[in-house]
């Protein structure tokens, strides 16, 4: 008897590693179901647009997405964040199948039942115990919690995505077991705010091997911690507690990497954005943090022209930056968000204004991150292998996380594999990436 071919998905993530990590979780139940994915829209049967709804700039590459889709396939499911606010998407593109908010999986799959039913061969398992990762098989993207409780003006995530729910501590934790096990080397913790991890459960305790565990940011980064791969934590706001995993950082529990999105410097701007966490003391706390680990790599965003600010205002940022010594900089200028609070403020700062002030701090920032690569020439780094080239190799040391910093181009006389986790000597630097050489394995 012959086999009734498997359906096929195609499959668009846009948006955040939260969005990704989404997406994971949609196309692992799907191939357990017995589903293959399409690389190409006309060749599957349906079409998946995971889509991100946070910027105008975003709405619009999703439904850019979405357009592609209808065209080349035509039977189209969409979810994601555009999906809680569901009118525009209906009235450019009513013969969608079905549209839902992030996180909702089980609708999304129920979509999928109705428009393509699955025919699942039991015989066969499609998925590894890891799940179906979109990630290279080195690293894998690991998320503890959902939505968030902070209301800063500009930001419409709660709205989208809800108020803060946290995973328990040993459900992380044996998702992170899994992924090590399956060869994953770095773990990239991430959620809308990872160092806010827990307040909903009361930081409860939960059973994982021969204790218990708290759902508390330090005690989730110490046990992730000795499960033999690289921890990155990432989207971390400055509350006090963040100080106690300065000292995981120094025993080599953690990676001696923060990603803290400051956002602006100055206590006028701070305010009037609604930004959790107290400001006025970060320099001092910044500086204390480099004494105890003096590896620590900072990065962080920032936002120009948020509606109000001065002159004085963007001084204060620039004087900030350069004692700071921030090492790696995401900057976007302030764009009005649909339903934000920061829209009502008004005193808007002109596009001219904004891009000259984008201008001046990438500027600025450029000279800092260089200043401050510089100092690792000569120093011996641990890098993990991402590409492998004809003659050079591309990775990243731990100061670098994927995609959004910089690289470290290596030669080696051996040949290097994709995973892999070298020491290299550094040879020289520039602006935002270090060269060098392999010098151990």
């Amino acid at each position: 008897m012959q086999e009734a071919a498997a359906p096929k998905v195609s499959f668009v993530s846009l948006g955040c590693p939260k969005a990704l990590v989404d997406s994971e979780r949609i196309i692992t139940r799907l191939r357990a179901e017995g589903y293959e994915l399409a690389r190409k829209h006309d060749g599957a049967d349906i079409v998946i647009v995971n889509t991100c709804g946070f910027l105008d700039s975003a709405k619009q590459e999703s439904l850019a997405a979405i357009g592609e889709a209808m065209a080349e396939n035509g039977k189209v499911i969409v979810t994601g964040c555009m999906g809680a606010e569901p009118e525009q998407i209906e009235s450019a593109y009513p013969g969608v199948l079905s549209i839902t908010g992030p996180q909702q999986y089980e609708s999304v799959l129920d979509a999928v039942h109705r428009a393509l039913p699955p025919a699942h061969n039991p015989h066969i398992d499609l998925v590894p115990p890891q799940g179906v990762k979109l990630t290279p098989r080195h690293y894998a993207y690991l998320k503890i919690s959902e939505g968030c409780n902070n209301r800063c003006s500009f930001c419409i995530i709660p709205k989208l995505r809800g108020d803060l729910v946290s995973r328990p501590a040993n459900d992380v934790l044996r998702e992170a077991e899994k992924l090590v096990k399956a060869g994953v080397k770095e773990l990239l913790v991430i959620s809308q705010d990872t160092s806010a991890y827990g307040v909903d459960l009361k930081y409860a305790e939960s059973p994982w091997q021969d204790r218990s565990v708290r759902a508390k940011f330090f005690d989730l980064a110490k046990e992730l911690g000795e499960l033999g791969a690289w921890v990155r934590l990432q989207y971390v706001y400055p509350y006090p507690h963040v100080d106690e995993v300065i000292g995981l950082m120094t025993e080599g529990k953690v990676l001696p990497y923060l990603d803290i999105p400051f956002q602006h410097a100055s206590p006028d701007v701070l305010r009037a954005m609604k930004r959790p966490a107290a400001q006025e003391k970060t320099l001092a706390r910044i500086q204390k943090w480099r004494e105890q680990c003096p590896e620590l790599t900072l990065r962080s965003t920032f936002i120009v022209g948020f509606p109000g600010e001065t002159d004085s205002d963007f001084a204060y940022l620039l004087d900030w930056l350069d004692e700071a010594g921030i090492d790696r900089l995401g900057c976007f200028k302030y764009e009005p968000v649909a339903g934000a609070a920061s829209n009502a403020i008004g005193n808007a700062v002109p596009d001219e204004v904004k891009q000259e002030r984008w201008n001046a701090l990438m500027a600025r920032q450029q000279k800092i991150s260089a200043r401050r690569l510089k100092r690792k020439v000569g120093t011996r780094q641990q890098v993990i292998i991402d590409e492998i080239g004809p003659t050079v190799a591309k990775g990243r040391s731990k100061a670098d996380a994927p995609e959004i910093d910089g690289a470290v181009y290596l030669t080696s006389r051996r040949p290097l594999k994709v995973g892999e986790i070298v020491t290299a000597k550094i040879e020289r630097s520039d602006q935002y990436d270090l060269h060098g050489s392999v010098a151990g394995f």
